[in-house]
């Protein structure tokens, strides 16, 4: 019988900090331009330090094939409401899991009073992954 060996990775070992955070007035332009910028894939739209939504570059696809349309957009008119997170303390295998299941590439990483303190994306996880995989092959 094989015995299933268990990661020792949680969220806090490989999640971006800090996480890129933008108001919801803040208009997809300004947003594209800021994660450009800072290389990053997604922003966490927060108001009053809470986190009330997610734009991923996938969103600014979206929204910036629109043309004029599109360049009048805020980010909340293009980001994901509510988006689903998690704590820093998360196992990386149960993170995996969430964004299989709910079809996701970032998952925010927030405190105990839902204050973003970063994000997780699947690049992360991956390159995690392949890392212990050489480290242990080789």
């Amino acid at each position: 019988m094989r015995r299933r060996r268990k990661i020792p990775l949680t969220v806090d070992d490989i999640m971006t900090t800090p996480p890129l955070v933008v108001s919801p007035d803040e208009s997809v332009v300004d947003v594209a331009k800021k994660m450009l910028e800072h290389g990053y894939g997604s922003a966490l739209v927060i108001e009053d330090d809470k986190l009330i939504g997610i734009v991923t570059e996938r969103d600014l696809l979206y929204a910036l094939s629109e043309g004029e349309e599109g360049v009048k957009l805020k980010a909340s008119d293009v980001m994901t409401e509510d988006p689903i997170s998690v704590k820093a303390k998360t196992d990386i295998m149960e993170a995996i899991k969430i964004m299989k299941d709910a079809n996701v590439r970032h998952l925010p990483v927030v405190d105990d009073k839902g204050r973003p303190v970063g994000v997780v994306a699947f690049r992360d996880i991956l390159e995690s992954l392949l890392l212990l995989l050489h480290l242990f092959y080789c």
